[in-house]
């Protein structure tokens, strides 16, 4: 089955924001309690996005075992002990340098993965 997990207020970053965050649904019609959990997560960064999944996850139950799925790994930039046990790909990436996901299943014409420079 497939769920899913808005992660808005267990950010840790929550509070720190100018503007107000707004949270997006929460689907998890089933139970978690004693099962495999694989968490899926578009870019792997710093950590704290999966940090907050696994916060907001537990109370929906405590699974046997949570495994994390990302599309893309930015190697080197964690902040947090978090890796991830499948990657689509490894991305060698700068602090000035942001990931941008954008999937056919969000309303995208086409599954596309850019690398945009910050200004």
């Amino acid at each position: 089955p497939l769920g899913y997990l808005d992660t808005t207020f267990h950010r840790d970053d929550f509070r720190r924001r100018e503007v107000p965050a707004k949270a997006s649904e929460t689907r998890i019609p089933f139970v978690i309690e004693g099962k495999k959990v694989v968490l899926i997560d578009d870019v792997l960064y710093t950590g704290r996005s999966v940090r907050a999944a696994m916060d907001a996850m537990i109370s929906f139950g405590r699974p046997a075992k949570v495994e994390l799925l990302v599309l893309v790994d930015r190697k080197h930039t964690r902040d947090l002990p978090v890796a991830a046990d499948y990657i689509g790909k490894k991305v060698d990436t700068l602090a000035t340098q942001r990931i941008l996901v954008e999937l056919e299943a969000q309303g995208h014409k086409q599954n596309k993965i850019w690398l945009i420079n910050k200004d």
